[in-house]
């Protein structure tokens, strides 16, 4: 017995000294220095520092994930229309994030809200923001209907606060995309101890707010430079005391790498409009049709089957959407609802397809970012699809340095119809189309504005002015020259400010076609069941809009397709 306890001590020695061996092999792997130079990466007296710790990107406020995948786009079972303007085509569009909801009018008002107590609409200077932000309400109006409880409550009024906002253009729900985009991140600084606590509520002003492009190109310049606002980073904290590290002779050095910037990590992408593609994917929703590589046939609807009621024994015949039943029948009868809705309805109130995604069908159509052509080009590409780029880049000043937006300098677009909607603000950085110094002799691209690119015209052709340069005096084209020769409305203001209307009487104009149409997409309440196909696509001016047209924002993914490895049957493992 005891030549057995003696030799079970051994084993048990031997094992200790080979795991301490295996644990002393594991970190000095994991304290090598770089696969490239050997040098020490995260040093605390300085060098390369990177995000070595980062899992994967935050899913923002508001977003689900959407898992990239092949689809077949613009296919729709039922054309008796016959628009000949979504052909199928194969498309594949990377993982994304979309709004689980469409944007609500409570999301909207925290906007609006926003812009009046850092733009105070009573001062001159900024009179113009808020009511340039504002849905337009009176979108209800009909000249033989009264609807003017929705003109006077749907936006503001709390019974009204989670459903989908309407009367916004294009335009104001770009706007809105980015402004969301900036207090998100704004958000995240403040919680990593980048930016200093409660300032985005108790010290924003019109002259100092936080941009996410001027905080990563120039972050001593965001909050109008105010360094107790934007604070040195903590990842450098307790390396460098307070901003610094002690010299060799005992004099402080300035610490480096102490802002948040895209290597960090945690600073999101842009909230933006989702493209025609990705919305129609995630609208579809074939995944929940999926057996191995290949859908088992395509949904008619964002849900599956071929009809509009759901057959679940516990709500059997209840409707799957809101839209229009029938001829004046926008909800059934009393004590008998169709869809329990008459216009809109709340956000949630009918069952998530199978990426989780929340009227897709119904409610309000939503505006996409492209711009709209009869056709989809798959020749061109079937990647990440869309139609509509246009490339800018930040604007130096003289002394090389990126230029800010001044309330001097603020840009505001006049619409069509007179009305002022700003496209950025004090603080920003601004923007100027990229020019031939980054177009030079490329393939992929070769002018700021790509959105008629191969869309039938002449300047779309093969040699069109081949060699000529950058593009001639303003742009724009004449009449002769253009594919799509649509009205061209104008509205300027003369000196003293009164609006001056230039409305386009020809009677040669052959289409409704332009550069500011936009595509919108998937049915509404005022819709019936055809329109509530996720490969339908319909047009409408980016200035206007209407009662029936509201948005939800996207979010690219960065890094992996999904966040699972996947098996043949699409199993975790």
């Amino acid at each position: 017995m005891k030549v057995n306890k003696f030799m079970a001590i051994r084993v048990l020695l031997a094992v200790v000294i080979t795991l301490s061996f295996t644990s002393c092999s594991k970190k000095s792997s994991s304290n090598a220095g770089s696969k490239g130079t050997g040098w020490k990466i995260n040093d605390k007296k300085g060098g390369f520092q990177y995000a070595s710790k980062f899992k994967k990107q935050e899913t923002g406020p508001g977003l689900v994930l959407v898992e990239g995948g092949t689809f077949t786009m613009g296919k729709v079972q039922d054309d008796p229309m016959h628009d000949w303007n979504n052909t199928p085509n194969q498309q594949h569009v990377m993982s994304f994030y979309m709004d689980e909801t469409e944007v609500t009018n409570l999301m909207y008002m925290e906007y609006l809200d926003w812009l009046k107590r850092v733009f105070p609409p009573e001062e001159d200077n900024y009179k113009n923001i808020y009511e340039g932000a504002s849905p337009d309400t009176l979108v209800w109006r009909n000249r033989l209907g009264y609807n003017e409880t929705m003109t006077e409550h749907y936006l503001r009024h709390p019974a009204y606060a989670e459903y989908p906002v309407v009367g916004v253009n294009w335009i104001q729900a770009t706007e809105f995309s980015k402004w969301r985009t900036d207090r998100v991140n704004e958000s995240v600084l403040e919680r990593e101890g980048f930016l200093k606590k409660d300032a985005k509520v108790v010290d924003v002003k019109s002259e100092a707010t936080f941009s996410t492009t001027t905080y990563l190109a120039a972050p001593t310049k965001t909050f109008g430079g105010d360094d107790k606002i934007v604070l040195k980073g903590p990842r450098n904290s307790k390396a460098a005391g307070k901003g610094g590290t002690k010299g060799a002779d005992g004099t402080n050095k300035e610490a480096k790498n102490v802002y948040a910037q895209r290597t960090s990590g945690i600073i999101l992408p842009e909230y933006r409009l989702p493209t025609e593609a990705e919305w129609e994917y995630a609208a579809a929703s074939d995944v929940g049709q999926r057996e191995y590589n290949t859908y088992k046939g395509q949904k008619k609807y964002p849900w599956s089957g071929s009809y509009t009621r759901t057959s679940k024994r516990q709500i059997k015949g209840d409707q799957l959407a809101n839209f229009k039943q029938g001829k004046g029948d926008y909800g059934g009868i009393a004590g008998w609802s169709d869809d329990n809705a008459d216009i809109t309805n709340k956000v949630k109130s009918y069952p998530p397809n199978d990426f989780g995604l929340y009227d897709m069908a119904g409610n309000v159509a939503e505006w996409v970012a492209d711009v709209y052509r009869p056709i989809v080009d798959d020749e061109a590409n079937d990647f990440n699809y869309f139609r509509g780029n246009e490339y800018f880049k930040n604007k130096l000043g003289e002394d090389g340095k990126v230029e800010l937006v001044t309330q001097e300098t603020q840009k505001f677009d006049t619409m069509r119809n007179g009305k002022l909607i700003a496209r950025n603000f004090a603080g920003q950085i601004a923007q100027v189309p990229v020019d031939d110094k980054e177009t030079y002799l490329r393939q992929n691209f070769d002018k700021s504005f790509e959105v008629d690119y191969r869309d039938g015209d002449k300047q779309s052709s093969r040699n069109f002015k081949l060699g000529s340069g950058s593009e001639e005096g303003d742009g724009k084209l004449k009449d002769n020259q253009r594919m799509y020769d649509s009205p061209i409305h104008n509205v300027s203001t003369d000196s003293i400010g009164n609006m001056i209307r230039k409305y386009d009487h020809s009677s040669k104009r052959t289409t409704l076609v332009d550069d500011i149409s936009r595509v919108y997409k998937g049915g509404s309440w005022r819709d019936r069941a055809y329109w509530l196909d996720p490969a339908q696509r319909r047009y409408f001016p980016q200035d206007m809009a209407t009662d029936y047209i509201g948005f939800r924002c996207a979010m690219s993914r960065v890094g992996p397709k999904s966040d699972f490895k996947k098996s043949a049957r699409n199993k975790k493992r």
